[in-house]
């Protein structure tokens, strides 16, 4: 620890910082802000959110008595600087690093960490679930909850806001309002914020206001009860319209600086005063205290290794030609299949850049919708669009996907309609860890009629299944992807249709079979390369759909192995292999299938190819295990 860092060195958690004086606040949040730059400018992590709310945790840990009382942050990319605060400065160099800490709140690595949160909007409904505990455990604490207003785009915040302005429950939601989530924010929530923090008759009045509200402990009930009426007709009056957080039985603050410290703390140490559900609105600035971080909000937020000084952004370089990532290919190849039939239209919820749909954005904005943070919304309205003859291409992260399967259920594939959802970041994605792996979606989907399921081994598959999923009368299509780049640098090939439910050899064998699906194909390619000179003779197959699985391969391959191997980037429970072993169990083979994948349990953090070494699914990982079963065989079996 630098001892450069005057306070920040001696605060070992939230008892040593309110020791502190008010005024010394300030300078406790710009050496908090510092470290942050300091240490995620080597170690890339998630940057502008906790940047942007470093005055907001210091105020928060300064007024509220953690960990008895609760704090809850959304999403957790915003969490940096609690978990600074809280024990975890000496070991924040490890964030998001294999084996280190978490990049997210997570309950078994703090008691400072209340909820788990990786994905977006369940602060609100955590914190009243924890509120309500608290009142059913007769225990007296304060429960607080901090979402951004990109989160507050999604159904469960609503959610959580129309049920607990009922519960008289002692629970604060903050709003950080700073206009973005990874892209800028859309739809009519930002729009009312923005008339909100932008009246400036409002703003000069409700000051006033507040001072009253401020006193309310030291006043009658009847007192109270006409201040309040007062404020909510001013609100009104000067809004011109109603609030909508009032009208959810929320008592609303603000809008205030959330970037005055001193004025946070204050504000806060009123609000505990004040019974019931509350939201205080604060509007900051994502990225703030660090100027490129303020000017560029997206890149910036998770911008890999840089340059602190100067704000340069590090990126490798290397003479080889490099394979594009699979979510450009997305990106580019929607344009081209777009240019070529005018019913196509794509889908995400806030992730344009983050899934390569801001190409299309960029040249057809009418055809291109941010649905904001909403995945149930983004897949019933692809279903509308459908509906109309339309042919929606909703790209939603294999993990968030899991969000909205009953709309995938029940308003997409029950009617049998041409939605094709492309799920980026299906596998192991990395250092996010098991909040965002998409390891399930193979097993939830393929559970479901009326679907293919299916996974491209390179970016030319991607490019066909994409443009073989928008012919006529195709149904409902779910294409997953890996995070990252592919391995294929001449990518951009004309586009086929290929045959739904045929996968294809790449290569034969007479020892033993793989039967790979998706992009892990490659690395099998690699291990039977090795495997071939250790004179160990393997058939290769990449089976390319999961649902309708090809049946004359199996049939093949049941016929000519005592042994296979299925390989996925997916949960081996209910997932790519199963769908093997139960084809072949229906149809009377005993081939003996050995399934490599992601085991029953959840993986946490690292670089993703540590991850896979410790699944054994990458390429040595294969190879042992081919090894193995090959020099075993006895009478076709496994021993």
């Amino acid at each position: 620890m630098d001892l450069s860092y005057q306070y920040l060195h001696n605060i070992n958690s939230p008892f040593d910082l309110k020791k502190l004086k008010p005024e010394e606040l300030v300078a406790v949040s710009q050496e908090l802000r510092q470290f942050i730059i300091d240490v995620v400018s080597n170690n890339p992590g998630h940057f502008g959110a906790s940047l942007g709310v470093v005055e907001l945790t210091v105020a928060l840990h300064y007024i509220f008595n953690t960990p008895d009382d609760r704090i809850i942050w959304d999403v957790g990319h915003q969490a940096y600087g609690h978990k600074i605060l809280t024990g975890r400065r000496d070991s924040f160099h490890t964030n998001r690093k294999y084996r280190g800490i978490s990049g997210f709140p997570k309950r078994s690595e703090s008691e400072y960490d209340s909820f788990g949160t990786g994905h977006s909007g369940t602060s609100i409904s955590a914190a009243l679930g924890m509120a309500v505990g608290s009142n059913l455990k007769q225990e007296q604490r304060h429960t607080v909850a901090i979402i951004g207003d990109g989160s507050m785009t999604g159904g469960i915040a609503f959610e959580g806001l129309n049920h607990g302005g009922s519960q008289k429950n002692n629970l604060l939601v903050i709003l950080n309002d700073n206009n973005m989530a990874i892209d800028p924010n859309v739809g009519a929530l930002k729009e009312y914020l923005l008339d909100i923090t932008t009246s400036q008759t409002y703003n000069k009045l409700k000051s006033d206001v507040w001072n009253l509200l401020g006193k309310l402990n030291k006043i009658g009930p009847g007192t109270r009860s006409m201040v309040q009426k007062f404020e909510n007709a001013l609100k009104s009056a000067l809004l011109k319209q109603s609030n909508l957080f009032e009208s959810l039985g929320f008592r609303y603050f603000g809008p205030v600086d959330g970037h005055d410290v001193t004025y946070l703390a204050q504000v806060l140490g009123d609000l505990k005063n004040i019974p019931g559900p509350k939201l205080l609105h604060c509007v900051t600035v994502k990225g703030k205290g660090f100027i490129p971080a303020e000017q560029n909000q997206t890149a910036w937020h998770a911008p890999g290794v840089f340059d602190k000084n100067t704000g340069e952004r590090l990126v490798l370089t290397t003479d080889k030609p490099t394979p594009p990532r699979f979510q450009d290919v997305f990106g580019h190849t929607m344009v081209e299949l777009a240019e070529q039939n005018q019913k196509i239209v794509g889908i995400t919820p806030a992730m344009p850049s983050g899934c390569s749909l801001n190409i299309m954005m960029e040249k057809m904005p009418d055809r291109t919708f941010d649905v904001g943070i909403a995945e149930q919304h983004a897949v019933t309205f692809a279903a509308g669009l459908a509906a109309e003859g339309l042919v929606p291409f909703c790209n939603i992260y294999s993990s968030f996907m899991q969000r909205a399967y009953d709309q995938v259920i029940h308003d997409v594939a029950l009617q049998n309609l041409n939605v094709v959802f492309c799920l980026d970041r299906g596998g192991l994605v990395g250092e996010d860890g098991a909040t965002h792996h998409g390891v399930f979606d193979i097993a939830y989907m393929r559970t479901i009629p009326n679907i293919v399921v299916c996974s491209p081994l390179n970016e030319e598959e991607l490019r066909n299944m994409m443009f073989t999923a928008q012919q006529p009368d195709m149904g409902t299509w779910s294409i997953r992807y890996p995070r990252g780049n592919g391995s294929m640098p001449d990518w951009q090939k004309p586009m086929k249709a290929i045959e739904v439910g045929t996968g294809k050899i790449l290569r034969d064998g007479n020892d033993l079979a793989i039967l790979s699906f998706g992009p892990l194909g490659v690395d099998a390619a690699k291990a039977i390369d090795k495997l071939h000179a250790d004179g160990i003779s393997i058939a290769h197959y990449d089976m390319r759909f999961a649902k309708p699985i090809d049946t004359n391969i199996l049939t093949q391959v049941g016929k000519r192995f005592s042994t296979i191997i299925t390989l996925e980037d997916g949960s081996l429970m209910g997932g790519f292999g199963s769908a093997v072993l139960e084809w072949l169990n229906d149809n009377g083979f005993n081939t003996k299938v050995v399934r490599l994948g992601i085991p029953d349990r959840f993986i946490e953090h690292g670089k993703p190819q540590e991850l896979y070494h410790e699944c054994g699914l990458d390429a040595d990982g294969i190879y042992q295990t081919a090894k193995r079963i090959a020099t075993h065989k006895v009478v076709g079996k496994v021993v």
